[in-house]
Formats: C-alpha cells, structure tokens, sequence
C-alpha cells in the first residue's frame, strides 16, 4: 500500500513542477509590463535554452547568441500544449494507480470474507464434534448409574444372604456335612467398554455424514459474471442485479452471465448432476482453460447443452476427457439428451451460464463399504 501511496505523490510532483515552469513563461509574456533588467528593453523573446525571457539586445549578445529563441507567446502556447500532455498522461497514471489499489483492497476483502467462511464451517464441525462427545460421554454417565444401582441392589441381596447365612451356621455347626452353597455370581456389573470405544472414530465419522455432503464440482467466484451471486458453499448461481464492485481480472465474464467450475480436467472420467430447476435460460458443458473470458467469442471453445422446447428439471454432465466425449442425461426419467464428440487437447472446465432462475450444483451420495478379508492357515 505505501508503494502506491509513493507513486501517487511522485505524479503529483511532477505536474507541480510543469505548471510552475508554464506560469514562469507565462508571467513575463507581456512585454508592455516586464523590462530587461540590463538593457532596460521589453522582454519579446524567450530562449529555449537557458529558458528564461530576454530582450532584443540580450538575444545578440554573447550570453544567447547562437541560443535558439523565439517570440514568448510561442514559447507560452508551446509551454500550454507540453502541460495539457503531461496533465493528461500524469491523470491515466494516476487513475490507472488507483484502478490498481482497488483491485488490492477489494482482494483484501476477499480473503478476509473467505477466512470467515472458513472458520464458520469448521466451527459447525467442532460443534458437531462437541454434540457428539456430549452425547457419548451422557451414554456412559447413564449404564455407569444402571450398573452402580443393580451393584447396590446385589450388595444389599448379599448382605441379607451373609446375615441369614450365620445365623444357618451357628445353628448348625453340628451338621457339617451340609455346606451352604457357594452364592450366586452377578453377571453384566462391569461396564461395556466395547459398545463405548469400539470403532470411535469410525462411528462418529459415520454419525457425520448427515451433516456433511460432498459436491463433485464447485463454482470458482473469482470467474463469476458481475450479476452472477454465488451461495456460500460456491453450489448455487443466481442472475442478480449487481451490487457491489468487482474487481474485472482477466478470468471473470465479461459479456454473458457464466461461471467457472474450480477444477479443471485434462484426463479420466468426470460426472456432475446440476438442478436447473425448470429455467428457460441456461446452459451446462465445459470449455477449455485457454479461452478468453472477455468478448462474445467466449462460445466459440464452448462444448455445451442450451434449454430446448423441453422443460429439465435436473441434468447429468458426464466428461469422458480420453475419449473426447460430453453426455447429458435427464435425471428424472434416466434418458439420453444428447452427445457431443471433439478430440480434446488441454485441459477443460465446467461452465454454467444461467440467466433466470437458480441453478445448483447436486451433493453426491457418500457410501461405505466394509470387507471382511479371511485368512486361510
């Protein structure tokens, strides 16, 4: 920030020094007022180089003899011209230097929200996390009490049965062949350790996945259209009006409302399910890395399906890069839309142009498998 704060004084500097240069040419200009201090002769001639104002006698003297000179109203429209030049490119610099810092601080902005959006969505994550521990440690809290009630029930069982027992025994004690029976040993006192520790992580990241969701393609804010507002989660693209200042870097749309997908493909098999929504404005495919953002050629590297007569409701985008072939299906009723084949050469993106209603990007489905392995000795 302080190097464009020094760049701007130093443009400001310099047009100081020119408008004063052209006021000095342009103060001795009448020579009706202002007399040659050494000849005492008007001031009709300006000498362009000791660039100073002189007089008839002064210009055939030895001081500006082979000095060019000319009338002092040419030197001041020459001296006005030189001005307004260096005024109107010290002003594009100027507003070129400013145009620069915006864009600074606007990607300062831009960290700042994204670090905050960071944090929120780890927090959720630590809240879960906390719940989570809340609720098991509760769990144990709660068999430890069961267990502790049914151990003070059994020692009050025992208590009696030892009591009844020496009474037995001292009035017995003739009758040694008859032994009491040994008591009865208490089963399930000790706490299950297994149902509270086994497979903890496991469990708790199964636990997750009801708060988690796993979306294949993500939106890349710093290519969305001015009017294009993406959600949070970068899953979701809306034609708004614009409201505030973007920064116009070379990888954002400039001419129609698109957005790029965050990642980009050069090689396998790719897929991703988007919920139009019923629009009648948009369009899905993907476009190579290399083509220009700006201008309404950005279709001609684009390899896309456009709304038709037929309403969709939600789309499958399938990218097979090796074999240079993008599918779309219609999800609802699982049928074919249409294939288009191009040999690709460099790598591709996922583009969404859309211009009514929102369109999103759909979570993928999170399945675990778990293989038993046997092992034959």
């Amino acid at each position: 920030m302080e190097y464009f704060l020094v760049l701007t004084k130093v443009v400001r500097d310099l047009f100081d020094q020119s408008r004063v240069q052209c006021k000095r040419v342009e103060e001795n200009r009448d020579p009706f007022e202002v007399l040659c201090s050494l000849h005492n002769e008007k001031l009709k001639l300006f000498c362009l180089e000791d660039q100073q104002p002189v007089c008839v006698v002064c210009n055939l003297s030895k001081a500006h003899k082979n000095h060019n000179c000319c009338p002092i109203d040419e030197a001041v429209c020459d001296f006005k011209n030189k001005l307004k030049t260096s005024l109107e490119r010290l002003q594009q610099n100027l507003k070129a230097l400013e145009e620069v810092k915006q864009t600074c601080d606007e990607t300062a902005c831009q960290a700042q929200h994204t670090e905050r959006q960071i944090k929120e969505e780890f927090e959720k994550l630590h809240q879960f996390l906390r719940d989570e521990e809340s609720a098991r440690i509760a769990a144990l809290k709660e068999e430890e009490e069961q267990k502790s009630h049914m151990m003070r029930r059994k020692i009050e069982e025992m208590n009696g049965e030892i009591e009844s027992l020496s009474d037995q025994i001292r009035n017995l004690q003739k009758e040694m062949e008859h032994t009491p029976k040994e008591p009865e040993k208490v089963s399930a006192l000790l706490i299950n350790v297994a149902k509270h520790l086994s497979s903890l992580k496991f469990r708790v990241w199964e636990n997750m996945q009801k708060i988690l969701q796993y979306t294949p393609v993500t939106l890349d804010p710093n290519t969305a259209h001015p009017h294009l507002h993406l959600s949070d989660d970068l899953t979701t693209a809306e034609c708004r009006p614009q409201t505030s200042l973007l920064p116009d870097n070379p990888e954002r749309f400039e001419v129609y409302p698109c957005v790029l997908g965050s990642e980009g493909f050069n090689s396998g098999t790719h897929c991703w399910d988007v919920d139009v929504g019923g629009s009648e404005y948009w369009a899905l495919g993907v476009i190579r890395e290399s083509e220009s953002r700006k201008g309404s050629s950005v279709w001609d590297s684009v390899w896309s399906l456009h709304y038709s007569k037929k309403k969709l409701q939600r789309v499958r985008v399938q990218l097979d890069w090796d074999r240079g072939k993008v599918t779309f299906t219609d999800l609802i009723t699982s049928s074919h839309l249409h294939t288009i084949t191009h040999t690709f050469t460099d790598t591709v993106f996922p583009i969404i142009y859309s211009y009514s209603s929102p369109v999103r990007l759909l979570p993928a489905k999170i399945s675990v498998m778990i293989e038993n392995q046997s092992v034959v000795c």
